[in-house]
């Protein structure tokens, strides 16, 4: 049984409509403020009522398509306004949305969908061409259809109740099989709740910068959404920065990872910009004092520090940062949300000892979609934890290690196994290896996380081989079948890998081996820059990396890029063009190749539209002299 002091700081018992789902709780708020704006995307704006008319529509021709009360329905397409309608479509007609992320590998995208097993997808014309062959004996709709508009703009009836699945999110799993969290309504409409409780309600002008395929995305673009925020889609393409938008629509609240922060730090103009919001929330991975430190030069509003894995819908756990010395807690359970730090034993740990993390209350999930060992290990029910030796119901095991501090808040230690958390992106290091062992000749495949510079965290993978393929051709094979952020920055082969004293892999020692030399993978560097932006763009790696060639196709990430160098590039880059290019096309196109072709892309849009305006000009002077002449 719990101590009293720590069933007190568990006690977060709060009322929340239990009767509603999401979709009841948009409808209520597009019925309040009708006209107000809901969603802008490059540059178009969607009121709630044209939102909520749409997202019927949408609704309506899925229910004929089958869709009920937990069925999954794909949604594959970019970051704009029809993918607000489309989720609020699925969740209107009943189902359950599974994000499908079109710059994924195929193959990554196949494993989602056979194994979800979903009936239908939603997709638009510019993303069907990269859906999988995984895709073809599916219902696909376009969500972009103009036959749409013909369909009812009507309320849509439906069956799903709080206890039915939201959305089904796929994470890294450890057999190297992907593991889909399904999250119900009950579980979403309590998180929006707890967030009421964190950082408040008030409307404002929200930026949704993160991939729907990131459950944090939910408070990005639903809790906004019920609550009468104008939501601002930051898009895949077009040259508007975070900046640039923070600026132009009076963007008052911005969530994103601490990774994506330190990014905007080193850009004079974003770092700048984020002192006009009112809200930060920063979460997905530990927060550095010292970045909190940083943002503390420019931006005085509220600081929040948000913890949760996708199993407990979101955040588990906020705080409200204010003064920082050495570290930055994750603070204290949201509403009906209780946290225990037990041993192996599953006995509660004292105040100031460390333990495993486990969360229980009304975010728990229903599990993982048709894995119920796998639910059954990590969804798990032990007697005598609540008050009176009373039963708390299932709770959830994060292999996670933190501690209580003495006055309630939360210590957050970092993992109990080998899973890694980069870019505010959960990887089970198994995963990974489970595939690099299936290469020829590969024997042993071990994947840990380096930071041989402070802020500068990458994937290393050991490597025992008899006549293995090459590190190049084992990135490529990786390439193919994994998100980006998951495929090691460098592959160092060892003639046996060091062991623990009980026989296992001695993980801490691979850590205190020399760091990987990256940049020795310029020496055969791949076709050389032909054209002068390709030319430019090497011009700037080079110089920045310190290296004598960058190829066409190299990864900067591969040859040792890392924040400092990034934004060394992008100064010389910025002098070399004489325009101002934004930092984040960097880190999103990071080839010569890409970014040449991005920055070439970009010109001729501004030649175009200058060239647009001239002529409009032209024509409003040859107006204004016919109408002076006699």
């Amino acid at each position: 049984m719990l101590p009293a002091q720590l069933l007190e700081w568990n006690r977060t018992e709060a009322d929340y409509p239990r009767s509603s789902t999401i979709a009841d709780l948009f409808a209520a708020q597009a019925a309040r403020t009708p006209d107000a704006a809901a969603v802008i995307a490059q540059g178009r704006t969607l009121t709630y009522r044209q939102l909520d008319e749409s997202a019927n529509r949408l609704a309506r021709r899925l229910q004929r398509l089958g869709v009920r009360p937990d069925t999954l329905v794909g949604v594959a397409m970019g970051r704009s306004e029809t993918l607000v309608v489309s989720l609020l479509g699925i969740l209107k007609a009943g189902g359950a949305y599974v994000p499908l992320d079109p710059t994924y590998p195929q193959d990554r995208l196949s494993l989602v969908i056979e194994d979800s097993q979903m009936p239908v997808l939603l997709t638009t014309a510019a993303s069907h061409a990269h859906l999988p062959p995984a895709a073809a004996g599916l219902t696909i709709l376009n969500a972009e259809d103009a036959g749409l508009a013909r369909e009812s703009a009507e309320a849509v009836a439906s069956s799903a109740t709080p206890a039915h699945i939201a959305y089904v999110i796929y994470t890294s799993g450890s057999t190297g099989k992907p593991k889909g969290v399904m999250v119900e309504n009950r579980n979403v409409v309590n998180f929006f709740t707890g967030m009421d409780r964190a950082i408040g309600c008030e409307p404002g002008a929200w930026l949704a910068v993160t991939s729907v395929s990131f459950d944090i995305s939910v408070l990005e673009l639903l809790w906004t959404l019920t609550r009468g925020f104008t939501v601002v889609v930051h898009g895949d393409e077009g040259s508007a920065t975070i900046a640039d938008e923070i600026a132009r629509y009076r963007v008052t609240h911005l969530q994103m990872t601490p990774s994506l922060a330190r990014m905007l730090t080193l850009d004079p103009r974003a770092y700048a910009a984020l002192g006009s919001l009112k809200q930060m929330l920063l979460g997905g991975e530990a927060v550095p004092a010292a970045l909190i430190h940083h943002l503390r030069q420019v931006f005085k509003g509220e600081i929040h520090n948000m913890y949760g894995p996708t199993e407990t819908t979101i955040w588990s756990t906020t705080c409200r940062v204010e003064n920082v010395d050495t570290s930055v807690s994750i603070g204290k359970p949201i509403a009906n949300t209780q946290i225990y730090m037990l041993d192996p034993d599953f006995n509660p740990v004292p105040v100031g000892e460390i333990g495993e993390l486990f969360i229980g209350g009304d975010g728990v999930a229903r599990g993982y979609w048709r894995r119920p060992e796998l639910t059954d290990e990590r969804f798990v029910v032990i007697p005598g934890l609540g008050p009176d030796r009373g039963d708390i119901g299932r709770i959830y095991r994060t292999g996670d290690l933190a501690r209580f501090l003495p006055d309630g808040n939360i210590d957050f230690l970092g993992r109990a196994d080998y899973q890694i958390k980069l870019r505010g992106h959960r990887i089970e290091p198994g995963e990974i290896e489970a595939l690099l062992e299936k290469s020829s000749g590969v024997r042993q495949a071990v994947v840990v996380l380096r930071e041989d510079r402070e802020g500068d965290k990458r994937l290393v993978a050991y490597l025992v081989a008899d006549a293995a393929d090459s590190a190049a051709a084992l990135r490529a094979a990786l390439d193919a079948k994994l998100p980006d952020y998951m495929v090691p920055s460098a592959f160092v082969f060892l003639d046996e890998l060091p062991l623990t004293g009980n026989g296992k892999i001695d993980r801490k020692a691979l850590l205190k081996l020399p760091p990987p030399n990256l940049a020795s993978a310029a020496a055969a560097h791949t076709a050389e820059p032909s054209s002068e932006m390709e030319r430019v763009v090497a011009r700037a790696w080079q110089q920045a990396l310190g290296i004598p060639a960058v190829g066409l196709t190299d990864n900067f990430f591969d040859l040792g890029a890392h924040s400092l160098t990034v934004a060394e590039a992008h100064a010389k880059l910025q002098e070399a063009l004489g325009r101002e290019i934004a930092l984040l096309d960097l880190f999103q196109f990071t080839t010569v190749s890409a970014l040449a072709a991005h920055l070439n892309a970009q010109s001729s849009s501004a030649q175009a539209a200058s060239q647009l305006s001239e002529r409009a000009a032209r024509r409003r002077m040859a107006r204004q002299r016919e109408a002076t002449t006699p």
